[in-house]
């Protein structure tokens, strides 16, 4: 073993126990060991944050950002709003929940799958009266599961494929993955929804995704074209306690109706009363196709991304005493009261006619740019992590057209896929679905910095020797066995490895093992590094092997243990099922 060798697997080791300890967050441990491999001569300055540009840091980023902006279209609540019956048999549900999740999961990011069917699951768990815990991880391991059938589904993926365009002279296309992945989901799905729920703990749940969140009465109008235009108002019943909304009356030119208006034809231009929390009321207006008040001034507002914020108002804020008209909140900042909550209690005036009173909680949408600074105009207080993204239903054909353009340029060859990713960010951002600064909060820097930094550390092991060092120790522990045996304790190593430690790391590190493996026994790199992809991926083991784990801890009540209970026999599965198929769709 070399100096060079000593020094690398030293700061490697090092970088692990860091990783794995996790009391320094792990992008600043990853960082900190680049600048020591630059001083010490190991990495060239000049190569130091060639990282950053590295093709799959800018993919990852930019699938979150797609993500989100599917999202924002209503192009996934399509589906969403066929998988959720509260009563379901759990087996079913599960099943549907699963399915549904990992379809998502192959074509936008699996952390951002997981976020949209979360809570819906936690919402069903709560009208069905049972443990969100039986339901839960199955969902997020479905998702997991999910990422590995396309290129975009997970950060290993897009790691291994870049990694085998920089060692082999081209990467692995968009559906590379698919055959493999979509027979490994199949099977853990299959599992996950008939067996593996059984062995986890029936936990309460401790925390809502949202926070507890208070009861608001809004207005919703009743817009040109609506579907709900002739109905009656007790016709929107089902609907409205589907999404826990209460229909409180009806305002008709300007004046609100006496009692519930339950016999009352809606007509173009009517305003229902609405009590319910704002996603809740949110999800209600799509449902009915209700618009809010001042939607003409938002909707022409360019790449504007409407958000729902909670506010609560002090005393001697600006807007005490007086009413949303008075100081003329529309008209000056282009953002709408919406609703106001106020300690339970229910009111008849108009919603933008109320007088405002020190501890009210006000519900405000408009773009999401303009909430801060008008929040401060106002004297109100924003409630951190309350805020609820505004759907936009009208563009979800035009946003999967979108996406679906971008995918068809990648595979065709056209062009790179982060190009054509963000050629669909630019169409988002000019139809409205997303603003400027979806730029930056919708990316995970953490994971940016700790694969950026990550790239030139690999390469510097791999130029030394090190990783062909680790390759030949498993060859010859194993001389004699045969090519898959190899490959199985290859895809075990890293497995373990992806269970405590950051799948990106773990696939960095794994891949170019993987290659040097191959070519010491004379093989195609490529069923190793469809094994890494696939190890790296499954951390079924740990609340800290995958982000969606981790996610649930909290609400689905799961204590660190609870993890191995279902997924040990899961990791088994997926060993057992990916190793053959590898072999079968990629040969040695």
């Amino acid at each position: 073993m070399t100096g060079d060798q000593i020094f690398l697997f030293s700061l490697f080791g090092a970088l692990f126990a860091f990783l794995v300890w996790g009391r320094v967050r792990y992008d600043l441990v990853a960082f900190t060991a680049l600048l020591i491999a630059v001083f010490a001569g190991h990495v060239e300055p000049d190569a130091a944050f060639a990282g950053f540009g590295h093709p799959a840091v800018v993919i990852i980023a930019l699938v979150l950002i797609v993500s989100r902006g599917l999202v924002n279209s209503g192009a996934v609540e399509l589906i969403a709003q066929f998988v959720v019956k509260p009563d379901r048999a759990l087996p079913v549900h599960i099943s549907i929940m699963s399915v549904a999740g990992a379809a998502l999961s192959a074509v936008i990011n699996n952390v951002a799958a997981l976020a949209l069917l979360m809570s819906l699951d936690m919402d069903v768990a709560a009208k069905a009266k049972r443990a969100v815990s039986l339901s839960l991880m199955p969902l997020s391991f479905a998702t997991i599961l999910g990422g590995m059938i396309t290129l975009i589904g997970t950060p290993p993926n897009i790691v291994i494929a870049q990694y085998r365009a920089d060692a082999l002279g081209a990467p692995f296309s968009m559906f590379d993955f698919a055959p493999v992945g979509l027979v490994v989901a199949s099977i853990g799905i299959a599992y996950v929804a008939l067996i593996g729920w059984r062995l986890i703990p029936a936990r309460e749940q401790r925390a809502s995704i949202e926070g507890d969140a208070g009861l608001y009465v809004a207005e919703a109008r009743v817009k040109e074209g609506s579907r709900s235009i002739g109905a009656m108002v007790r016709d929107l019943y089902p609907d409205a306690a589907d999404k826990d909304i209460q229909i409180l009356g009806l305002v008709r030119r300007g004046k609100r109706l006496p009692g519930f208006s339950r016999t009352q034809e809606l007509r173009k231009g009517d305003f229902l009363v609405l009590e319910g929390d704002p996603k809740s009321i949110e999800s209600f207006m799509g449902a009915a196709e209700l618009d809010f008040s001042g939607s003409e001034k938002h909707g022409g507002l360019r790449g504007a991304n409407l958000t729902l914020i909670e506010a609560i108002v002090p005393d001697g804020a600006r807007i005490v005493g007086r009413t949303a008209m008075d100081v003329r909140l529309l008209y000056r900042h282009g953002v709408t009261l919406l609703g106001v909550s106020r300690r339970g209690k229910r009111f008849r005036d108009r919603v933008r006619k109320l007088t405002i009173e020190p501890g009210d909680v006000l519900l405000l949408l408009g773009p999401d740019d303009r909430m801060e600074q008008t929040a401060h105009w106002l004297g109100v207080y924003p409630l951190a992590d309350r805020k609820t993204s505004v759907i936009q239903r009208r563009k979800a054909a035009a946003a999967i057209a979108a996406f679906a353009g971008a995918i068809a340029l990648a595979v065709m060859g056209v062009t790179s896929l982060a190009i054509a990713l963000g050629a669909c960010v630019v169409a988002y951002v000019a139809l409205g679905l997303l603003g400027g600064e979806d730029f930056y909060s919708l990316i995970e820097w953490k994971v940016i910095v700790l694969l950026a930094s990550l790239i030139p550390l690999s390469a510097a092991l791999e130029a030394s020797g090190g990783t062909e060092l680790i390759a030949n120790l498993i060859v010859a522990n194993g001389d004699g066995w045969p090519a898959w045996v190899i490959l199985l304790v290859l895809m075990v190593v890293t497995m373990t490895m992806s269970d405590f430690l950051n799948n990106v790391a773990t696939a960095l590190i794994a891949a170019p093992i993987g290659v040097s493996v191959a070519g010491s026994i004379g093989a195609s790199p490529d069923p190793f590094l469809m094994g890494v992809a696939v190890a790296a991926s499954c951390a079924f083991l740990t609340p800290i092997g995958h982000k969606n784990n981790t996610i649930i801890m909290g609400p689905g009540g799961y204590q660190f243990g609870d993890y191995w209970r279902m997924g040990l026999l899961l990791e088994v599965i997926v060993i057992a099922v990916a190793v053959p198929t590898i072999l079968w769709v990629w040969p040695l």
